[in-house]
């Protein structure tokens, strides 16, 4: 029965090879399982993949994989971990091997970490944990006023926006449901707005970064704005995440937060990678806190400065937009008529006015032009001697 499915096992295993982490590659390498004679040389992971396919029957799940590896002797089993990637995440901390698996005394905020180029790196040699997607239930707000479900909405909103205007719609979906599941987990507050704003009182120790880092003081793009707040109303009514589930935290894919190795990661949407609970607590029916119906009053103009400025008459738009931070909208009065002036912020980032953009563009176009003035080098400090610099690999003009 094997053998006839051999060929398609083979196929199979070549391709889930090429897509195992460095350790898998190794470990079966090592196995030195004898082969059939053959009267042409064949390709290693020809070989390999064929080996894969007997000993798993096709199974290639992390459970076929297991009995693989553990037809390895101490040896080959030290041989494999030493060239596993994952296995040096806790060297990069200087930390104790197996912190990771540690129970956490506190609750992670979604700092950043290690950013850029090594963040990608060590974010894509972190694997899914196995079993780490748990389904979530339908939210179940219960509001105990219509003021109170405004609220709530108006913070979740405020989160999917600030977090991910850019995001496609499952990655909001799956901001909007990391708030709600936090409201259901014993960890954390009992209400949206106490778990968006969590922290935001102190100078430190924030959970969303809108909330203390002046993102509010911006003002939202209208459709933006309103797309988040779809997103939040759907998830208040009942609509589930089903890709991220459980999931309590989460973290931009160009940064690698100190937390992620100590919790299951589930998987990634768009820019943002999701993680849960290790063991229990990140199991569906951890999630049994209720709602507490009645949501706190936010003042907003403690964590941000006021979104719209009201101004007097003034006389042309030029001199309503003096002295006014960058970032924000002011109401006047120009002509008898009201206006709002200003350049509004998509998530938190200042769009450049048209005026700045047209400026960049003839600097631009100068330079590709051979019109942009040279630049002056200031002469060295006493004792420096200058040199020559050789541009290597500019092309020919």
């Amino acid at each position: 029965m094997l053998k006839g499915r051999l060929p398609q096992l083979k196929s199979t295993g070549r391709r889930a090879m090429a897509a195992a982490p460095a350790a898998m590659a190794v470990t079966l390498a090592a196995m030195g399982v004898a082969m059939s004679a053959s009267s042409s040389p064949r390709p290693d992971l020809d070989r390999t993949a064929e080996t894969v396919a007997r000993l798993t029957g096709g199974d290639l799940t992390p459970r076929g994989l297991q009995a693989v590896m553990e037809r390895l002797d101490a040896g080959q089993l030290a041989v494999a971990r030493r060239h596993d990637p994952a296995l040096k995440l806790p060297e990069l901390y200087g930390l104790t091997p197996g912190w990771e698996s540690l129970t956490l005394g506190g609750k992670p905020t979604l700092d950043q970490g290690v950013s850029g180029l090594a963040a990608q790196q060590l974010n894509a040699a972190m694997p899914t944990a196995f079993g780490a997607l748990q389904p979530a239930m339908p939210f179940d707000l219960r509001p105990a006023t219509e003021a109170d479900r405004k609220r709530a909405l108006r913070c979740l909103t405020q989160a999917v926006y600030y977090e991910s205007a850019l995001e496609p719609t499952e990655g909001q979906e799956g901001v909007a449901q990391v708030v709600l599941n936090r409201v259901r987990d014993p960890n954390f507050p009992s209400t949206v707005c106490g778990v968006v704003y969590q922290g935001a009182e102190r100078t430190t120790g924030c959970q969303f970064s809108f909330t203390c880092d002046g993102a509010l003081a911006r003002s939202p793009v209208p459709w933006a704005w309103d797309r988040a707040a779809r997103v939040a109303e759907r998830a208040l009514s009942g609509h589930v995440a089903t890709r991220v589930g459980t999931a309590t935290h989460y973290h931009a894919d160009y940064v690698h937060p100190w937390w992620s190795p100590t919790l299951a990661k589930i998987t990634q949407v768009g820019a943002h990678i999701f993680y849960r609970w290790k063991g229990a607590p990140g199991e569906t029916a951890a999630f049994a806190q209720k709602s507490a119906g009645r949501e706190p009053i936010i003042d907003e103009a403690r964590f941000a400065r006021s979104r719209v400025l009201l101004a007097t008459a003034a006389d042309s738009v030029e001199a309503a937009l003096t002295d006014m931070p960058p970032g924000q909208l002011r109401t006047v009065e120009i002509d008898g008529q009201t206006r709002v002036v200003g350049v509004a912020s998509l998530g938190g980032r200042r769009q450049a006015s048209k005026e700045e953009i047209a400026a960049i563009n003839e600097r631009l176009k100068a330079f590709e032009t051979g019109a942009a003035p040279s630049l002056v080098v200031a002469p060295p400090p006493t004792g420096v001697t200058p040199m020559a610099v050789e541009e290597v690999g500019k092309p020919k003009a």
